[in-house]
């Protein structure tokens, strides 16, 4: 179906190939996942596989890319139209009408399907994900998560015979997420459709793929092969494979159920051992509060009556469904979102919104990290210094809106960060981000807590929430269903709880680390 013969890829005015001497075959009916860390080319290797490299991105493609017998090189992206279905990083980004209905229906009309055929793939796929309820709704009011499985939606409406993915999960709460996989695993076993993805949350992925492609970046060969294999020879692995290495298990687990099986002696080993707590040292003085907030769209409100406060030195986790009022609740905290009734009190407040390229205006990275020294008045190179923490070795010609989605994320973080705000708000912090700039963005965040500033995420991403948070707020409906510090709330929590808490349970182990940590010590 998917043939990559000896590729290689180089954008105008770089020094190195993105992708070098590509071999690949995806035969039909296979779920492919493609890994790899920030900017090292994932996807630019999903974008060749319908023409947009480099038909659209530009640069030069060397060798060749077939799919399902046509020439990527002589079929320009709208020639594979109807072969191949593509889902990018940016929803908005993609969308052409104005709501939900006219956006599934949109890319039937552009291949000339009949309109009885259109009306019932529509219904089909607003059943399928879950979007039946929104169907009339404007796209720009949608959460993230909502508008992601609108442009999932719209593609599948095609029924294209090869699906490709880029971050399909990063803005889906854990159950939607776990439905729209399984979605994707049915149309690959019951149609024989290929889907190929990319995604940074392993732990969410591994289950549901045959095959594992990794992308390691720069001139270094591109892996293929079974997940585990893949898995147990790269510096990336998700929570539940990182808790086989450290338990010592071979062959490694790939889902919760396996290790759960696997887990019964280590939990007898470590049932004398209190797990490290999770909570904030020093907690000080309020940064923010909301009291009685009502806020949201005309005649429909998204929060109802939020009464929260947030101290110096606390981490907070907002979590809840898509559609609960996450990003609402950050923007009325840092004044872009005008309460309807209530009250807001906040002091300095620094917020990285959902789509990070919203804060990038330069011309090249240099150039913002220029600006954003001087706005926050810190000495020449701090900000680029915090780039370097978060995302190393990213160029300072390059143009922001050029970089992957997980550099536009750590740039943006460098430019809110640097001015140290007594308020850090992240909205889906580690959308496009690998484990191992999660780990770097976790060390900057506990650095900002522990000298007084308040950090709050609204995030779906529960390993996340088990490295750093110290609080977890929970919203449903714009109410606040659960507060509490961060193990009393997430491992309880079939939908929150973390791979090693689910693996652990009734012990309240959050991390593999965690694990790690006690069985080293135990045998010291």
């Amino acid at each position: 179906m998917i043939e990559l013969d000896r590729v290689s890829v180089t954008y105008a005015g770089a020094a190195t190939a993105v992708l070098s001497d590509v071999d690949l075959r995806i035969p039909e009916g296979e779920m492919v996942l493609v890994m790899g860390r920030t900017g090292s080319g994932k996807s630019t290797l999903l974008r060749a596989l319908n023409g947009l490299v480099p038909h659209f991105s530009g640069g030069t493609l060397a060798g060749r890319v077939v799919v399902d017998g046509r020439d990527t090189a002589t079929h320009r992206p709208r020639d594979l139209a109807d072969v191949v279905g593509f889902v990018g990083q940016d929803p908005m980004a993609g969308f052409v009408t104005d709501n939900v209905e006219d956006e599934l229906a949109y890319g039937m009309e552009s291949l000339g399907i009949a309109p009885d055929v259109m009306r019932k793939r529509v219904e089909e796929t607003l059943d399928l994900l879950g979007l039946a309820g929104l169907r009339h709704q404007p796209l720009a009011q949608l959460s993230g998560g909502q508008q992601q499985r609108v442009a999932i939606g719209a593609v599948l409406t095609t029924h294209p015979r090869v699906l490709v993915l880029d971050e399909p999960t990063s803005a889906l709460d854990p159950l939607a997420a776990e439905e729209v996989l399984a979605t994707l695993q049915r149309l690959v076993h019951d149609l024989g459709l290929t889907v190929v993805l990319a995604e940074h949350r392993l732990e969410r992925v591994v289950q549901f793929v045959d095959r594992i492609v990794h992308v390691p970046g720069g001139a270094l060969p591109v892996e293929d092969g079974a997940p585990a294999d893949v898995l147990a020879t790269t510096p990336i692995a998700p929570p539940v494979v990182e808790l086989g290495l450290a338990a010592g298990w071979s062959p490694l687990p790939l889902t919760v159920r396996d290790a759960r099986r696997r887990s019964v002696d280590l939990r007898g080993r470590l049932t004398a051992v209190r797990p490290p707590e999770h909570r904030a040292h020093a907690v000080n003085g309020e940064v923010a509060a909301t009291k009685d907030l009502v806020a949201g769209y005309p005649r429909r409100p998204v929060l109802n009556g939020i009464t929260l406060g947030v101290r110096s030195g606390e981490i907070v986790a907002v979590m809840g469904r898509n559609g609960a009022g996450k990003s609402t609740l950050l923007r009325s905290l840092v004044g872009l979102h005008k309460p309807s009734s209530g009250k807001v009190t906040a002091g300095e407040v620094g917020l990285v919104p959902q789509v990070p390229s919203d804060l990038l205006y330069a011309a090249s990275v240099r150039a913002e990290c220029a600006t954003a020294d001087r706005d926050a008045k810190v000495p020449g190179g701090s900000t680029r210094a915090l780039l370097d923490r978060l995302s190393p070795g990213i160029d300072g010609d390059h143009h922001p809106r050029d970089l992957s989605e997980g550099q536009k994320l750590s740039l943006a973080l460098a430019i809110v960060l640097v001015a140290a705000p007594r308020l850090v708000l992240l909205d889906e912090p580690t959308r496009g981000l690998d484990y191992l700039a999660k780990r770097r963005l976790v060390e900057v965040l506990r650095d900002l807590a522990g000298t007084g500033h308040g950090v709050v995420l609204a995030t779906h991403d529960v390993e996340l929430v088990a490295e750093v948070a110290t609080r977890v707020v929970v919203l449903a409906d714009g109410e606040v269903v659960a507060d509490g510090a961060a193990p009393d709330v997430v491992v309880s929590s079939p939908a929150f709880a973390p791979q090693v808490a689910k693996i652990m349970a009734p012990q309240a182990w959050l991390t593999a680390a965690d694990v790690a940590g006690a069985l080293a010590e135990a045998r010291a």
